[in-house]
């Protein structure tokens, strides 16, 4: 009797593990260009994918670099003259490191060298630093930065897909955060 209730349980998880890993879409090879609010692979081939308790354990430990690559909300182009514009905060794990954008299918050379040079920074150089890579749940963005910093060359990688929602849901402390700055924004006056 045991034996046929511990067959039916382990059937059941086997089921339950298989479908929500049915719901998943599948690597792409490329990076996502596209619909980026989207559910996100299981697996980033190359790249350690983190639960919350395993990207808290490491936080705790400041055994890694946390980096968020949630795009920073644009100023509108026709704001009447004389309006205020104020950023949106960005509530961040705190001590992250914020570059803004550089998760995108394609980035620009300005974007991508913003990013490579927030890396090294963040890294001192060394390749074989812990990169903690995130956005939101469900985001793209956090796939393909991980993605692309893995062809950088740097080597130990991990993404954590549930982002700060994930964070938040487990009742975490998420802190306001700025952006790292950009080159324009570090030779001109701090926002």
């Amino acid at each position: 009797m045991k034996e046929k209730l511990a067959g039916l349980i382990l059937a059941a998880l086997s089921f339950i593990v298989s479908a929500s890993a049915q719901d998943k879409p599948p690597e792409p090879d490329g990076y996502r260009m596209d619909d980026y609010r989207a559910p996100v692979p299981a697996t980033l081939s190359g790249v350690r994918v983190l639960t919350t308790e395993e990207a808290e354990k490491i936080w705790r430990a400041r055994a890694g670099i946390f980096l968020d690559v949630m795009p920073r909300a644009p100023k509108p182009q026709n704001l009447p003259a004389g309006t205020i514009w104020r950023d949106q905060p960005r509530l961040n794990i705190p001590g992250s490191l914020w570059l803004p954008d550089t998760g995108y299918g394609k980035l620009a050379a300005a974007t991508e060298d913003y990013l490579k040079r927030g890396l090294v920074r963040a890294t001192a150089g060394n390749s074989a630093a812990l990169i903690v890579v995130y956005c939101l749940a469900d985001c793209w963005m956090s796939w393909n930065a991980a993605k692309r910093i893995l062809t950088y060359g740097y080597s130990n990688v991990a993404w954590y897909p549930e982002g700060t929602d994930g964070w938040e849901r487990a009742g975490l402390d998420l802190m306001e955060s700025q952006p790292e700055p950009r080159m324009i924004e570090e030779t001109s006056s701090p926002r």
